[in-house]
């Protein structure tokens, strides 16, 4: 199927990233979100990272002005119009995403495709809510999107092999490696990378080292380029519970269970840089 139009919802700094790295493959892109405030920033925030790429001499001022001229802002996904495939990016909460692809699912052509960018909600379950399964996809893509190289396709129960291969081209043609993950919770990423930085949170907790020392060990001793606490920080520490308690109640063994200190951090608001506090202050 050829995919020449799609629609982003959610304009924040995923939904953003998303949007700008397909209008640099060259694709039409409707960006959609209920908050104008929040679309305005989401556009600018595209325009920003296309300008800094022409100034890294990475892109072309031609290809800019192009680019720019591809993409259409709407606060309803139900003004963009002959949609080929449609990408939701908005907050990891379930019923919210199932009420997005409901309105998706009368947007897109007949045919067309529905991917979300879940980190961890079961694709199978997203796609019940629409009347065509068959065509609903994980599509997760990593943060910050125009820079991280990987995107995650996540084949629901009824995914088909044609859905599968036409978002894995789409993927290539915006610059990006993919890996395939079975339906099951957190996918490949996040069932590996949670349960690693719950497990500095625990080693916070208990006292095992500081919260720097525990970084700098990881950073020097594994050769990662930031520290786990400060990456949790960076993802959001309220985003790091939610995968953490999908991954418990989805696979429903102890040791996925989260920390407490990270519970009460979230409790207190502590979210990480966003918040301007939590394992750090920003």
């Amino acid at each position: 199927m050829a995919t020449e139009h799609i629609v982003v919802v959610g304009a924040g700094q995923m939904g953003a990233g998303i949007a700008q790295v397909a209008l640099q493959a060259g694709l039409r892109v409707s960006l959609v979100d209920v908050n104008k405030d929040g679309l305005a920033k989401g556009a600018d925030r595209i325009k920003a990272g296309l300008k800094k790429l022409v100034e890294k001499g990475k892109l072309d001022a031609a290809k800019q002005q192009a680019a720019e001229a591809n993409l259409a802002t709407f606060t309803s996904a139900r003004d963009a119009k002959d949609v080929d495939v449609a990408i939701e990016a908005v907050t990891e909460n379930e019923d919210l995403k199932r009420r997005i692809f409901l309105e998706l699912d009368e947007v897109v052509r007949p045919g067309g495709i529905l991917a979300t960018n879940t980190s961890s909600i079961p694709i199978t379950r997203i796609a019940a809510a629409t009347k065509r399964p068959e065509s609903v996809i994980g599509m997760h893509f990593m943060n910050p999107v125009p820079v991280m190289q990987l995107v995650e396709l996540i084949r629901g129960a009824a995914t088909s092999d044609e859905t599968y291969a036409t978002i894995r081209t789409m993927a290539e043609r915006m610059g990006k490696t993919t890996v395939v993950s079975k339906d099951y919770p957190g996918f490949i990423v996040n069932r590996i990378l949670i349960p690693m930085l719950n497990e500095a949170c625990f080693a916070l907790m208990e006292g095992l080292g500081t919260a720097e020392d525990i970084d700098t060990a990881m950073k020097l001793g594994t050769n990662q380029p930031m520290g786990p606490l400060q990456l949790a920080d960076f993802i959001g520490l309220d985003t790091v519970l939610y995968i953490a308690e999908v991954l418990h109640k989805g696979l429903g063994d102890s040791k996925y269970r989260p920390c407490p200190l990270l519970r009460q951090y979230v409790d207190a608001g502590w979210y990480g840089k966003k918040s301007g506090r939590g394992f750090y202050k920003y």
